[in-house]
């Protein structure tokens, strides 16, 4: 069970290093749009909604790596006094009370969402027609990558229970 979520991890890390730099053509088509702006006196007709995509793909794949990093908020005042065994059971039910079902739903209306988007061949009203389907494909995809490394944190949570205390 080590292995599966070792390998968990190396995909999230890999993924979270892959996709971290595209914060950088954010930025690039950002400064486009306003040395666009200002010299010209109008904006592109298309940086803004590629700005708005990249940067909502950006966020949610980058979720799964920031799970896999612990920098989601967590409030554990009270979890970090317990013992490990009872810090893992917390957790454990933590992600099965909590986790599975908001999963499910963004797994289930997510794809619902993309879907419908795709069945439309749904696009931007700006002056670029840009198809949207492909960045509400990203909800799907950023979920099931988030429900992975859930995954391999409560193959630890278990492992941890399992362990005799010394």
């Amino acid at each position: 069970m080590n292995a599966i979520a070792k390998a968990i991890d190396t995909l999230n890390e890999t993924l979270g290093r892959v996709i971290a730099p595209l914060i950088a053509i954010i930025t690039l088509v950002v400064l486009y749009d306003i040395a666009l702006r200002f010299f010209t006196g109008r904006p592109s007709d298309w940086a803004f909604d590629i700005t708005k995509m990249l940067f909502g793909a950006h966020f949610m794949l980058m979720a799964a790596y920031g799970l896999r990093h612990h920098a989601h908020v967590e409030v554990d005042v009270l979890k970090r006094l317990l013992t490990r065994r009872k810090q893992a059971a917390i957790e454990l039910l933590g992600y099965l009370i909590f986790f599975v079902p908001f999963i499910w739903m963004l797994l289930t209306f997510g794809w619902s969402f993309f879907m419908r988007s795709y069945s439309r061949s749904e696009t931007t009203y700006g002056m670029v027609s840009i198809p949207v389907y492909p960045i509400k494909g990203v909800i799907v995809v950023a979920a099931f990558l988030i429900l992975l490394q859930a995954i391999a944190i409560v193959i630890r949570a278990i492992q941890q229970l399992r362990e005799k205390t010394a």
